[in-house]
């Protein structure tokens, strides 16, 4: 079958944490609760092994195994997208994209700085686009503005190539500005190329201009939040612009200790996965910043007890 082709829903696109065991382990058990619990909520579909997976702490055999359990678990009907994309090389990128690719995923995710450095043209950016794209003829693709270990914004001008190739599908936007957003929207409009928001305080202005949904860290918080805001936009404007305010002022959670504190929020949901993490000190994770969060799971349920 050739997957070059295919089409990413609009919606809810949660990027997944990784849930590890006690002795920092992958933690599957824990993880297929998680993806239980994404698709309780209503998301439309499900990022895979990204920054928010820990990515660049897992080896490529977890990598390869987490992408593919995730699909496994979620379901042949149910989307599911994935990165992994941490090699510097790209003879070492195309490896890592032909293993997490053949594992059934949807959609390759390529990390919009991996094809140039810091101080590269777009030109050098293409270049290596088109190797791998060469390299791996039948795979769809989708980029992530990435913040690590830098953040490379994809210009309009790139966008456009990328969605004139025929091979990009997703853009996870990182940029956090609507004038910016809006001139990637007009870029690729009436293309295949749908862009999702990962800014929550942007999120309701940007879809009134054509972006397609939201993928980003607070879809591990509130899931069900998000899936409202896309779904009621247009007929409930009212109802919309109260939740869109609360996910807008919840989403300063992102700053406090994520994705750590996003693991205690779901405990309190009743998941069973533990607070370990490889990037993370589980001893910063301390007692006020706990508070806070128990705080906020509290005032999320009146939230979601109101207008749910």
């Amino acid at each position: 079958m050739n997957r070059k082709y295919m089409d990413i829903v609009d919606g809810v696109w949660p990027t997944m944490i990784t849930p590890y065991t006690h002795d920092n382990k992958v933690d599957y058990k824990g993880l297929e609760e998680l993806i239980t619990w994404y698709k309780k909520k209503g998301v439309d579909g499900l990022f895979a092994v990204c920054q928010s997976s820990e990515m660049f702490f897992l080896s490529l055999e977890e990598r390869v195994e987490i992408a593919g359990f995730v699909k496994e678990k979620a379901g042949r009907d149910f989307p599911v997208i994935a990165s992994g994309h941490v090699s510097d090389s790209i003879e070492d990128q195309i490896k890592e994209i032909k293993a997490i690719s053949a594992t059934g995923i949807d959609a390759f995710v390529v990390v919009s700085n991996r094809f140039a450095g810091q101080n590269e043209s777009d030109d050098i950016w293409r270049i290596n686009a088109e190797k791998v794209l060469c390299a791996v003829p039948d795979i769809p693709f989708g980029i992530y503005e990435c913040p690590y270990p830098y953040k490379r914004l994809i210009s309009p001008e790139l966008l456009k190539w990328c969605a004139d190739t025929g091979r990009f599908f997703f853009l996870k936007d990182t940029c956090c500005n609507l004038e910016q957003l809006k001139a990637k929207v007009e870029a690729v409009r009436g293309s295949q190329l749908k862009i999702f928001n990962a800014n929550s305080a942007t999120l309701l202005d940007s879809m009134k201009f054509g972006i397609s949904g939201f993928s980003g860290v607070m879809a591990n918080f509130h899931p069900d939040i998000y899936v409202e805001i896309t779904r009621q936009w247009k007929s409930n404007p009212e109802k919309t612009q109260i939740l869109s305010d609360y996910a807008g002022f919840s989403s300063l959670a992102e700053l406090q200790y994520y994705s750590m504190n996003a693991k205690y929020f779901l405990q309190l949901e009743g998941l069973n996965i533990g607070l370990h993490s490889r990037s993370k000190s589980l001893e910063a994770f301390t007692g006020d910043k706990r508070l806070q969060i128990e705080q906020f799971f509290r005032f999320n349920k009146l939230i979601e007890n109101k207008y749910l």
